[in-house]
């Protein structure tokens, strides 16, 4: 369910909010404590942010600072409800990325007009309208900030195999089902098992990215690889599923038989400091291999052989 964060401590603007824009489906919760308010940002993404600066104990700038500096945050629109009606401190939310500046006392009206503006707004202008999920510069800044960062990580790609036969036999109301499926697996995944600051990206077309920690990502590429075996399976008729193929044409019109679409994840992990430059080049190849082996995984890391790995029994053609 979408939903709306609010940091406060008299709940009246959480109040409103579930009282206007439940029937929407929009779920609103509530936050005291900064910091706890960050990890529900990062674990949960809400569609809009407000942020009450009079709550107490709450350094509500250092909150500002710290949501626009993520790269799972970064893209949330954010909105300043404050006492203060001071211009420096209006410019000064501003210029550290508030979207919205509101002074006390708040006219429902005119705070409800700013969230509907900015769920509007994510809704017109996401990277990708299909999964809404980020990408494009969003997604290259998450990767800078990984490379950047002094802890290790894994990059897992994931990219599905004999897609473009399913959606010339099914259609694309079909394929984007499917695509859907696969970002569902992946953002379920990651936060019943990634970390809090794990990223999932939607690189566009069947191509998706997750950033994680080597210890976390087997136990993603394992549980999102059984859940789409299992999953996958409803977006096909009976008969290909019994038959484990899809009964379609070539290009040249001859009927053919194409396997069932399976899921392929190439992993990539710093067990070296790789630079930027190779990281790209390191997917793919990632990616490819992982393409041609049964288990539908393949590691890179620091050896100079290539490990394409099957810790568990290989997924069929059905995967």
């Amino acid at each position: 369910m979408s939903s709306i964060l609010v940091i406060e401590d008299e709940e009246l603007i959480t109040k409103l909010l579930r009282e206007k824009l439940a029937f929407k489906g929009y779920q609103t919760a509530m936050h005291l404590n900064g910091d706890a308010a960050l990890q529900f940002a990062l674990r949960d993404i809400p569609h809009v942010i407000v942020i009450d600066f009079s709550t107490s104990g709450l350094d509500g700038y250092a909150l500002l600072r710290r949501l626009r500096a993520h790269p799972k945050s970064m893209h949330i629109p954010l909105i300043v409800v404050s006492s203060s009606q001071e211009i420096d401190d209006r410019v000064r939310a501003l210029d550290m990325g508030a979207d919205a500046y509101i002074t006390k006392p708040v006219n429902n009206d005119e705070l409800l007009a700013h969230v509907h503006r900015q769920l509007r707004r994510i809704q017109q202008y996401s990277l990708s309208p299909l999964t809404l999920l980020p990408g494009g510069l969003q997604l290259e800044w998450a990767l800078d900030n990984k490379l950047k960062s002094a802890e290790p990580w894994s990059i897992l790609y994931l990219d599905l195999d004999n897609f473009k036969a399913f959606n010339d036999v099914y259609g694309f109301l079909a394929g984007n089902d499917m695509i859907l499926l696969v970002s569902h697996i992946c953002q379920s995944v990651v936060y019943d098992y990634g970390n809090a600051d794990d990223f999932v990206g939607h690189i566009g077309g069947d191509d998706f990215i997750i950033l994680t920690t080597p210890e976390r990502a087997t136990v993603l590429y394992q549980h999102i690889l059984n859940r789409y075996k299992r999953e996958s399976l409803q977006l096909y008729r009976p008969d290909d599923v019994e038959r484990g193929s899809i009964s379609g044409v070539d290009r040249k019109g001859r009927p053919y038989q194409f396997p069932l679409v399976s899921l392929s994840i190439g992993i990539v992990s710093d067990q070296r400091r790789y630079l930027h430059d190779e990281i790209g080049s390191l997917t793919a190849t990632a990616k490819r291999r992982a393409k041609q082996s049964s288990g539908n995984v393949c590691h890179i890391d620091k050896m100079p052989a290539h490990d394409c790995a099957y810790p568990f029994s290989p997924p069929r053609a059905s995967v």
